[in-house]
């Protein structure tokens, strides 16, 4: 018999755009595998949420497979491990196939790990690559063409026939009993679909009906649900492709350009799109800093800005962690974002400025725990913008969000954070943001007592901020700080114009936003 190839499933489930499944069905007999990984869902970035949207995502490939006469090997342990005994047991493999992975310091660690195995076994090893992410990259210096080269190129159609290997197959344990297995504390909540399909119907539903007021209502986290395309936990476990995302929104905008050309209004369907379609670019940029840079998951990207004296401080991290801070808009998306595992971006970097500057914690604890409430955890994004937000890429201009500001903007009347807070759905609208700042005699004539009905802020935000902002530009004036600023730069900075967002120095006016 033909020997087999393996491909090794990881962010990427689904059947179309996948070049590693296609090019192993042209070839031969194959084994598909996943490894649910205890090392890996062990970590603090990973959690319950994630494990029941791979769960789901599995469960819909196998479904999409079985027509096809094939199923995934679904392994509980070690990659390593499970390659071994697939190896030992069949008589050896030629080939590993899989998709390039920018992930943690786990991933990385276990990649190393794969290769080493490989060579010592004789085994070619295969990686695709499926982000814009470019590996080994020498400078960024052309980077973009680059990636519209990649996101440009013709997608790889579904294997239309696939022979399995004929290695069995181990099926997908249960939710509960893969959790238990894994030692993830599991609860049960409803999630949105899973899978290629549910990703497919995702796009053409932003693309198409939901998304003309993405550019307006992307900021708010009362608006943001519907507006925005909620692709990203679909792109982070790859049940769909980015060049699937970036091709179909290129081809929609051009069918809206051709509406217009011919008299057609289109609302606010270009603008939106347009933004949209940016911001593809974006997400693979900041993959990009920790394919180039991994040690950002731990260390500042300016070096200078490495100990400016945060410091962990239990009670002020407990209560940011359950949305009991004491500053509604904080709170309100922090419940949110614990109940849906999702909320805009906007709202995330306030958390994480809240957290970074008001409370003074390390942005490194404040990081873990965010990523293990966001079903979309994607390592590159994640870490490159817990750094961008808490100040110490030392390229970015300081960007320290007002809560009670952000409230005002994105939610004039009290309707987000009365119902993410029903502790406050008697405080008049005008007074939800700031109750502190309410007159007694209104707080009295509803019966609601701060400290009691409500906690008292944990820290004052005004001063907060103010302490904060003298630190952080006292940190970011030393010439260390100037000459790493520089670094960072060359390194990591776009190359799409100096008035580009990345191009931001040390020297430019701070905001309070």
């Amino acid at each position: 018999m033909q020997a087999a190839t393996v491909v090794w499933l990881k962010r990427d489930l689904r059947l179309h755009d996948h070049r590693p499944l296609f090019q192993a069905a042209q070839e031969g007999p194959v084994h598909l595998l996943y490894v649910f990984e205890p090392s890996l869902w062990s970590t603090e970035e990973y959690a319950w949420r994630q494990l029941a949207f791979v769960h789901a995502s599995l469960e819909a490939l196998q479904n999409e497979l079985r027509p096809l006469g094939v199923q995934v090997d679904v392994v509980v342990g070690e990659v390593v491990e499970a390659l071994a005994q697939l190896h030992a047991y069949h008589g050896g493999f030629p080939r590993l196939r899989s998709h390039q992975e920018t992930g943690n310091d786990r991933t990385y660690a276990r990649d190393l790990v794969v290769a080493a195995w490989c060579r010592a076994q004789g085994v070619e090893w295969i990686e695709d690559a499926q982000d814009g992410v470019i590996r080994r990259l020498g400078s960024r210096d052309g980077w973009a063409a680059r990636w519209q080269q990649r996101m440009n190129a013709p997608l790889t159609d579904a294997p239309p026939r696939i022979v399995d290997a004929g290695w069995g197959a181990r099926r997908l344990p249960p939710l509960a009993q893969l959790a238990e297995c894994l030692g993830v504390p599991y609860r049960p909540v409803p999630e949105r679909p899973a899978g290629e399909a549910a990703a497919q119907a995702e796009l053409d539903s932003f693309l198409r009906r939901r998304g003309e007021h993405y550019s307006k209502e992307m900021s708010s986290p009362r608006t943001a649900p519907e507006a925005c395309s909620r692709l990203s936990k679909h792109l982070a476990w790859g049940t769909i492709s980015m060049r699937q995302v970036h091709q179909r929104t290129r081809d929609r905008i051009e069918d809206l350009r051709w509406q217009r050309k011919h008299g057609e209004s289109t609302g606010g369907w270009g603008r939106s799109l347009r933004s949209f379609h940016s911001r593809l670019h974006w997400r693979c940029h900041f993959m990009q800093k920790l394919e180039d840079e991994p040690e950002l998951e731990f260390h500042a990207l300016s070096h200078a800005l490495e100990d400016v004296g945060r410091e962990l401080d239990p009670l002020r991290f407990e209560a940011w962690k359950r949305g009991e801070t004491g500053v509604p808009m904080v709170d309100a998306c922090m419940r949110m974002l614990r109940e849906t595992g999702w909320i805009n971006f906007r709202m995330r970097a306030m958390l994480v400025s809240f957290a970074s500057y008001q409370l003074w914690l390390p942005w490194q604890e404040a990081g873990r725990f965010l990523a293990a409430q966001f079903t979309d955890f994607e390592p590159g994004i994640h870490w490159a913008q817990m750094q961008m937000q808490s100040g110490v890429t030392g390229i970015n201009a300081l960007r320290i969000y007002s809560p009670v500001k952000q409230a005002a903007d994105q939610d004039p009347d009290g309707e987000f954070l009365a119902r993410w807070l029903p502790e406050l759905e008697r405080v008049p609208a005008e007074h939800r943001a700031a109750p502190w700042e309410m007159p007694p005699l209104i707080a009295a004539a509803q019966g609601f007592e701060l400290g009691r009905d409500y906690p008292a802020p944990v820290v004052d935000p005004k001063e907060s901020y103010h302490e904060a902002n003298r630190r952080m530009r006292a940190a970011r004036a030393t010439e260390f700080a100037r000459a790493e600023a520089q670094r960072v730069v060359e390194q990591h900075g776009s190359r799409k114009g100096r008035a580009r967002e990345e191009q931001l120095t040390v020297f430019q006016k701070e905001r309070w936003r």
